[in-house]
């Protein structure tokens, strides 16, 4: 019935109600003004969206009158069936939030899906905490240690290339740590739970701290040109600002040799990062390809 109501909407109508649940879901809030600014229609417009959506789906949207704002309702169940790559990349650069359609541009663009995508759900829960800035309690399966309940204080999500994690503050070991969405299970947000001033993000050290790294072809490869316009540099030298937190994420992902004398063989490692000291102090620097600490001592990762 819901489904048939859908259709029977016009395509921009089905954009506002896909936002709608959108913010509904993931953000856990919507107000008159957030209709008003996304789709530049008057408020009072605005007001029958919100109240054809709680017609379609009364169970997922409620008034909250002392904040006049719209929150997500407690049995929520979404109506449209967004991929979760739409999702995450709605989350990440903010387009993309209408009806989930196909490309009619007729270009073919053959695009591989990610492996390990989040549960929207639990996605979900985690995106609602951050908005909030809340605490979440969550199961968690380590590979190290099994599973086990936490606390986590979430404040961002990061895109590996191979996989989704939320940086956030571990209240078990007292440090901020990344967690991998797919191994987080039944979440609950503890919407009114009070957040501590070291549990916040200004307090992360490797979010806060800027690495500043300078690639170049790698030595050992051969045709370095052809290297200089793959990766666009200028003057034989790419300039990357990084968190560090997600440093060694990044290095991998590009297969950059971060070993101090350019050793690593193979065709993927195009890149050398020209000084590996840049790295120091990194906690997750054991992620990139070669690298060793000037002690000769890897650190530990903060990667649960």
């Amino acid at each position: 019935m819901t489904t048939d109501r859908l259709q029977e909407l016009g395509h921009a109508q089905r954009d506002r109600m896909a936002y709608i649940e959108l913010r509904l879901w993931f953000v856990g809030e919507i107000r008159r003004q957030d209709m008003a600014s996304r789709f530049g229609i008057q408020t009072a417009a605005a007001t029958r969206d919100l109240g054809l959506y709680k017609e379609m789906a009364p169970a997922n949207i409620e008034y909250d009158g002392s904040s006049k704002t719209y929150i997500i309702g407690r049995a929520f169940t979404p109506l449209f069936d967004f991929p979760a790559e739409r999702v995450l990349t709605w989350l990440a650069e903010g387009f993309g939030d209408g009806e989930p359609v196909r490309s009619r541009t007729g270009i073919t663009c053959d695009i591989p899906n990610k492996l390990g995508q989040p549960d929207l759900s639990t996605l979900a829960s985690i995106t609602r905490a951050i908005s909030h800035k809340c605490p979440v309690r969550i199961k968690y399966q380590s590979v190290e240690n099994g599973q086990s309940e936490r606390e986590i204080v979430p404040f961002a999500l990061l895109d590996t290339g191979l996989r989704w994690h939320t940086r956030a503050f571990d209240r078990k070991s007292g440090e901020f740590r990344d967690f991998v969405l797919t191994r987080i299970q039944d979440p609950a947000v503890l919407k009114d739970a009070p957040v501590e001033a070291h549990e916040r993000p200004d307090q992360d050290i490797q979010w806060t701290r800027i690495v500043e790294l300078e690639l170049v072809p790698h030595p050992d490869q051969s045709r370095p040109e052809v290297t200089l316009l793959d990766y666009g540099m200028r003057d034989g030298l790419l300039k990357m600002n990084l968190r560090a937190a997600t440093a060694g994420y990044v290095l991998r992902k590009w297969s950059v040799d971060c070993s101090p004398d350019h050793s690593l063989r193979g065709p993927e490692y195009r890149l050398w990062l020209r000084d590996h000291l840049a790295l120091y102090g990194v906690k997750n620097a054991l992620l990139a390809p070669g690298y060793r600490s000037p002690d000769h001592l890897r650190p530990e990762a903060e990667v649960e």
